[in-house]
């Protein structure tokens, strides 16, 4: 197939995205053409494209490349893909009366068109996100999912060399501003010529809603405030996550929690985290109910869960919101030392605060509020409700919003590492992490009948069992009958 094929077919799916039209095509060819350094369009077919959009920029990057329009830097790649990958996105405007269109239909049908638009122009990086092992584990907590991220790719030594020189730059000010929006990046900022947002009203807020990139669950989605502003949960947070439930009531939608160790690797921006799937937690039944004082249309209880979940329903979402409130606050002032929790420092610094997850259920609106303490201790240094020492081999990093509700998000060297810990538990050569090797010795006398055929499994087996250890780390409540004492300690606070 010639180059000018190539292009002709890229430009039909152009035209077909909505952002132009077939008066068009000469044009966009040409554009394209200069892009990857051709002088002559020769004629070709305008057909029904087969072939997917992808493979296409592929071809016309290759091209690109082998003219020397473009380095063979990854950064330089990925901000020559998101340009050509810009003329198969409409312009924001564009998009957004497009969203409002299908809205006016059913809110599904205005996801599904904005989110196959995010993976047809490869904003949503589907082959990077491939590459990630995701697997379920049964749990007395239901069935967790546990990823090794793959997708992120590692940069190589000559980008590294580039960012080392780059100049400091403050433009956009962060990964979540508006200013993303057709940014064209540079050696060390993100390709966001094809990113597009779309603008909502929360709460008399503008705020805008994308996807992830890099998605660790399906539609995984992205809520910001188009105001750079810190993390904050107070009674606005509930209400806006209960906003956007009601607008797009097939989603749920969270919030990491706003304390350094127990909230998320983006404090700096407030903004929330969504999608359409279905979590371990929300499967998770209440294992007890109670009354909350003041708030007799709002049912409440506690979630079987390794962390510490109160669950709240209401039919009317004002009154759910001020019942969070409520909880917040309570947990905000509460302390315990008999199990470690403690409010405030002697400084007066605070430590309390929640993970909020909202979701429909039919007629009623309802959100988990896992309750998170921030405390260090010279035992725990990087957290007493954190991962603890005997598992930072699977997971030290912070327990978000989306390890909470059962979905562990698993760094990528343990892909290499685990092919290390199986043939030790094999018996076989091997170059185990000194660090695996307590847990692999466990693991083998735990599966004394561990073999060639069942030690992927008993291996998938054993990383669950880690994770749910995490959570329970990470729960300021345990779920021995000291913790569960104290819970309800708390619980008659309400």
């Amino acid at each position: 197939m010639t180059i000018s094929q190539t292009i002709s077919d890229f430009v039909t799916l152009a035209i077909k995205a909505g952002g132009w039209m077939e008066m068009d095509r000469i044009y966009l060819q040409n554009r394209v053409l200069a892009m990857i350094g051709e002088a002559v369009f020769k004629p070709s077919e305008i057909r029904s494209v087969a072939r997917s959009s992808i493979e296409l920029m592929d071809e016309l990057v290759a091209c690109a490349l082998s003219n020397q329009q473009i380095g063979d830097s990854q950064a330089e790649r990925e901000i020559f893909e998101a340009q050509l990958m810009d003329f198969l996105t409409p312009p924001p405007s564009v998009v957004n009366a497009f969203f409002a269109q299908h809205y006016a239909n059913d809110p599904k049908e205005a996801t599904d068109y904005f989110f196959e638009l995010c993976r047809q122009n490869d904003y949503i990086k589907t082959r990077a996100i491939a590459k990630n092992i995701v697997f379920p584990v049964d749990t007395e907590y239901g069935e967790i999912e546990i990823t090794i991220n793959l997708s992120k790719p590692e940069k190589d030594p000559k980008q590294i060399a580039q960012e080392g020189a780059a100049a400091s730059v403050d433009y956009p000010k962060c990964m979540l501003c508006l200013e993303n929006e057709g940014y064209q990046g540079r050696v060390n900022y993100p390709a966001r010529t094809n990113h597009r947002i779309i603008r909502m009203n929360l709460d008399n807020e503008a705020w805008g809603f994308q996807y992830s990139p890099y998605a660790y669950y399906n539609e995984h989605s992205i809520f910001l405030s188009l105001d750079h502003r810190p993390m904050k949960i107070n009674l606005q947070t509930f209400a806006r996550l209960l906003q956007i439930i009601e607008v797009m009531p097939h989603y749920f939608v969270g919030s990491n929690a706003d304390l350094p160790i127990v909230g998320g690797s983006i404090l700096s921006h407030d903004h929330y985290q969504g999608g359409r799937h279905t979590f371990a937690m929300a499967k998770a039944p209440i294992e007890q109910r109670f009354s909350l004082t003041g708030f007799p249309d709002v049912a409440a209880g506690i979630v079987k869960w390794p962390m510490s979940v109160i669950r709240l329903q209401a039919k009317n979402k004002q009154k759910l919101a001020a019942a969070c409130q409520y909880v917040l606050a309570q947990w905000q002032q509460y302390s315990d030392p008999s199990v470690s929790i403690n409010a405030f420092s002697e400084d007066g610094t605070p430590h309390h605060t929640v993970t909020p997850i909202a979701r429909k259920q039919g007629e009623l609106f309802e959100m988990d509020l896992v309750l998170r303490d921030n405390n260090v201790s010279e035992e725990h240094p990087d957290g007493i409700f954190h991962p603890h020492q005997e598992v930072q081999h699977i997971k030290k990093e912070n327990i978000g919003l989306i390890e909470v509700m059962g979905l562990a998000v698993l760094p990528p060297r343990l892909a290499p590492e685990l092919e290390e810990v199986t043939a030790y538990l094999l018996d076989q050569p091997n170059q185990i992490a000194a660090y695996h090797i307590p847990w692999a010795d466990a693991i083998k006398a735990q599966y004394p009948e561990c073999n060639a055929e069942n030690v992927s499994q008993i291996l998938r087996n054993a990383l669950g069992e880690v994770f749910t250890q995490v959570l329970t780390h990470a729960g300021v409540f345990k779920r021995d009958q000291t913790g569960q004492a104290a819970f309800a300690r708390f619980i008659a606070t309400l």
